[in-house]
């Protein structure tokens, strides 16, 4: 499945719904099985209310009831991560992928944290994915929250984007029932290997075939294919979303054809040298123009 990025237009700093479509079209007809929905790559935190429910809703109509739209609806507060619950729900979203809290996170015990997660699922309408990325929150979501949260029945698994295959190795031992999801790309054959149910990635907005190839071939048993696309992976996001975060993602698609645009402030958008650099890394991988796979495929996760 794709993070997808939220298009900005350059002079308004509005969200641009019909790129964000075509965008999420492109993807779909590659074949992917789903689409995160204002998640990191998709610039959460800068987004106001009004722009995750519209967001969400616009992709709901371009993504196929067969295929998953998921939603990040992580929020500080416990109150406030139920309501964008019951949002991406009303919009139409699958699956609901909740951060842990960022801004108190340092003072919040285990239980604490078990307590939010458990109360969101048990006001989420829809299922709900954890989703650990220390990365941005600075709060590592430790083994024995999600074991103490193995039997909730609206919790259907967690996506971990640490980017450590030992933190990944860990979850899959505590909680061996849940769907597992890797976010870090260079680690989507390893994860896979240890019982994976997909990655949700930030660099299949751009080289979506190239995800693609790791997936199919495993999915066939053939190794030998999967580590040979795996190698071209790696360094298209360890070179673009580990070097550059969100702002090379969208230089990225920019390159392939998609509307990847300027990123909202804070953030800044890359330079003309970084953005040269990142244009030679896609020209490398023959990824300069837009590649749509070979149509619908069946979702893999039920």
């Amino acid at each position: 499945m794709v993070a997808i990025t939220t298009p900005f237009d350059a002079a308004t700093g509005e969200v641009q719904p019909v790129q964000l479509r075509d965008n999420a079209r492109v993807l779909i007809e590659a074949g992917i099985d789903g689409i995160l929905a204002a998640g990191s790559t998709g610039e959460a935190t800068l987004l106001a209310d009004d722009e995750f429910r519209r967001v969400v809703g616009w992709l709901r109509d371009t993504v196929p009831a067969d295929r998953w739209l998921l939603a990040g609806t992580g929020r500080e507060s416990t109150r406030a991560t139920v309501l964008a619950c019951r949002i991406a729900t009303d919009e139409g979203a699958d699956l609901a992928l909740v951060r842990a809290p960022a801004y108190y996170g340092s003072s919040l015990s285990i239980a604490a944290m078990v307590e939010h997660f458990r109360r969101v699922a048990d006001e989420s309408p829809i299922p709900v994915l954890l989703y650990n990325i220390p990365k941005y929150t600075h709060v590592a979501l430790v083994d024995a929250v999600f074991t103490a949260l193995a039997d909730h029945p609206n919790i259907l698994g967690a996506k971990d984007s640490s980017g450590d295959i030992k933190n990944f190795a860990v979850y899959r031992a505590a909680v061996p029932r849940w769907a597992l999801f890797v976010g870090n790309a260079t680690l989507l054959q390893s994860a896979l290997d240890m019982g994976a149910a997909g990655g949700v990635l930030a660099a299949a907005c751009y080289a979506r075939t190239v995800a693609l190839d790791v997936w199919d071939a495993f999915g066939k048993g053939d190794k030998a294919a999967a580590g040979a696309a795996q190698e071209r992976l790696t360094p298209l996001h360890r070179d673009i979303v580990a070097a550059f975060g969100v702002p090379g993602v969208k230089a990225a698609m920019d390159v392939t054809g998609l509307t990847g645009g300027p990123v909202r402030g804070p953030l800044a958008d890359l330079s003309g040298g970084d953005r040269a650099k990142v244009a030679e890394l896609m020209r490398g991988a023959g990824l300069t123009a837009v590649h749509a796979g070979a149509g619908a495929r069946e979702p893999r996760l039920s």
